[in-house]
């Protein structure tokens, strides 16, 4: 039987638990360059202390006026790869893998003047109404996540995740509520976002996995449901998707804090779907925060890694807390030892 702090390995990605950090946005670069700072650094490197198996740093924008604010992590110039790279090899040195989410924000991006977006729609009435990108800038963007994830393997980073959920800018062309466009990018809702696969996969190594997330479900009027969600990642896949991250919503005013995101695990038979009819490897997230709920998640084989969010941003110490709850084995710092009894036995 396989629970949560059993190693998993996916081509050339060796995990000793099956514990990831997702992605959380900081909103914390310091001179709105895009480049990661010592909050970035002590933040991520204390989940690797922690004992999480898989990092998967914030999501990083392939363009300044791609970033929700200006104060998120970029990757569009040559001088945000040192940083990075210091964060990655401090994880490595705590027996973490790191992964990075390569992403941009579209019509959500709150503080260029005009975003761009696949069709002059607003995310609400208090948004801008954005720019439709043109059918030249929109090869140009696929050309900036190619170059965006060739940064972020001369940085060392374990795997790439690219961002098609919550609204963003792949989620935004997949989508019919967003995507109007009446050119080669409208008549193929999926062609930007694999278009956007195929050049990442040109600069990662070839066993190197990647990471989708995406929304499975939006929750609004006239959305799309797991039906079509299964659709696009089943095209997402054949074009070289090697794992989906399994999030939803996204496309008006559902987070958590509202319906139908209030209890635990609301997500899970969303990964479950996912994983059994596309036959691949899944990410669980969503209030999966209680140890004995996220090796249940994992014993019952409905995801394969299962992403703690919100337990991890209050506890950076929840893998090594989560394996002496369950009575798991894993690798305590020495220092920390006397804080977990089950490893003093």
């Amino acid at each position: 039987m396989i629970d949560l702090f059993t190693p998993y390995q996916l081509k050339g990605l060796q995990l000793k638990n099956r514990v990831v950090m997702p992605p959380m946005c900081q909103y914390s670069v310091s001179n709105k360059d895009g480049i990661a700072n010592d909050w970035h650094y002590n933040h991520y490197l204390s989940r690797a202390v922690g004992g999480a198996g898989l990092i998967i740093i914030e999501m990083t924008d392939v363009d300044p006026d791609g970033r929700i604010t200006d104060y998120d992590l970029g990757l569009w110039s040559d001088d945000q790869i040192p940083a990075l790279a210091r964060i990655v090899e401090a994880s490595h040195s705590h027996g973490a893998k790191v992964g990075i989410q390569i992403a941009h924000a579209g019509r959500k991006a709150e503080d260029v003047a005009v975003p761009v977006a696949p069709s002059p729609i607003p995310f609400n009435a208090s948004s801008p109404t954005p720019r439709e990108l043109t059918t030249q800038e929109v090869k140009n963007m696929v050309e900036k996540f190619r170059l965006a994830v060739r940064r972020a393997v001369i940085a060392g980073v374990d795997v790439i995740e690219l961002h098609g959920a919550h609204g963003y800018l792949i989620h935004q062309f997949h989508s019919p509520l967003t995507n109007h466009r009446t050119d080669e990018y409208g008549n193929d809702l999926t062609k930007f976002g694999v278009e956007v696969i195929r050049a990442v996969k040109s600069e990662m190594p070839a066993d190197m996995p990647l990471i989708m997330r995406i929304s499975a479900q939006e929750y609004v009027d006239n959305g799309y449901g797991i039906n079509e969600s299964l659709a696009f990642s089943k095209v997402y896949k054949e074009a070289g998707v090697d794992i989906f991250h399994v999030s939803a919503g996204g496309e008006g005013p559902i987070a958590a804090a509202g319906k139908p995101g209030t209890h635990v695990a609301y997500q899970v038979p969303l990964a479950r779907q996912i994983k059994k009819s596309l036959d691949i490897p899944v990410i669980a997230v969503g209030r999966l925060d209680e140890p004995v709920l996220a090796n249940a998640v994992i014993g019952n084989e409905d995801a394969d890694l299962v992403a703690v969010g919100r337990g991890m941003l209050k506890n950076p110490y929840w893998t090594l807390s989560a394996a002496s709850e369950l009575g798991k084995e894993t690798t305590i710092p020495k220092q920390y030892e006397y804080a977990f009894p089950k490893n003093n036995r």
